[in-house]
């Protein structure tokens, strides 16, 4: 089964595992300035800490669609802080969601086990910092530039398309040093895809066991759940969980979310009626 392996820490795969969403930033689509102040993104985290997430997930700039871009400084402003002090009070996994390559290098030096960029190490720098740094990485896949990737997203053969460009990815780290049991996969849900892409993904998610690596499962609040509910982000919940479990179903290993108890609970009771040995009372 799989496994994300750091210098000092294996956290296994064999059961699913939540990641906490962290974004210490003013404007991302569902909790934009919730976080911005490190104290509250720090507690934040150690509240997720105690719910039972084992990974989370820090953010310093949005990529919701037309998104502007935020300044190295500025990021690094917002997530060096944040890292540090969680590392201060756990060891759990720490991710740092960027696809600056300073920021991947300034982050796993104050403390972050995981790099998770949206742009699959393709910024100038990003695939040397990456091996230079010697952590997992997930790759995510998206048409375009965050800016640009919802205009007008069109693809030959959606699941072929998107399979080239992880094998194109894949080899790319390669070449650069960086080992293929150290990669995870984001399929990129409302990442330069229409809303009947997004289903059609979900729907083939299995299509993608063929790379033999780890599913991180992105779909949290987003608009693929607003658009086809008629809803706003606060309103997403019930979405989030049905489209969580019904990945869940289909092999995905890693659970991006923002609401984590709900996410965790949801994922109990579905173990439990999958294996009613789990239960012990």
């Amino acid at each position: 089964m799989y496994q994300i392996k750091t210098k000092n820490k294996i956290l296994s795969l064999d059961n699913p595992v939540v990641m906490g969403i962290i974004n210490t930033t003013p404007d991302s689509f569902s909790d934009g300035g919730k976080y911005l102040q490190t104290n509250k993104a720090i507690e934040q985290a150690l509240a997720m800490v105690e719910q039972g997430v084992k990974i989370l997930d820090i953010g310093g700039e949005s990529t919701r669609p037309g998104a502007p871009e935020v300044a190295l400084k500025e990021e690094l402003n917002r997530v060096i802080p944040v890292i540090e002090g969680i590392r201060k009070h756990t060891e759990l996994m720490i991710s740092i969601d960027t696809s600056k390559a300073e920021v991947m290098t300034q982050a796993v030096a104050a403390g972050a086990d995981i790099i998770n960029d949206v742009c699959a190490l393709s910024l100038p720098g990003a695939l040397q910092a990456a091996a230079i740094a010697d952590v997992p990485v997930c790759l995510m896949h998206m048409q375009g530039t965050p800016r640009t990737m919802q205009l007008n997203p069109q693809y030959r053969d959606l699941i072929t398309d998107i399979k080239t460009f992880f094998d194109e990815r894949i080899d790319a780290c390669q070449q650069a040093g960086i080992n293929k049991d150290k990669l995870i996969l984001d399929l990129g849900f409302g990442f330069g895809k229409t809303l009947q892409h997004n289903y059609q993904l979900m729907n083939q998610i299995k299509a993608f066991d063929d790379f033999g690596l780890p599913m991180l499962l992105g779909v949290s609040r987003k608009s693929m759940i607003g658009k086809l509910l008629d809803n706003e982000a606060d309103q997403r919940l019930a979405g989030s969980l049905a489209a969580a479990l019904y990945g869940l179903q289909q092999g995905a290993h890693i659970f991006r979310v923002h609401d984590t108890q709900a996410t965790l609970d949801a994922i109990k009771v579905w173990q439990a009626c999958r294996n009613p040995s789990l239960v012990t009372q």
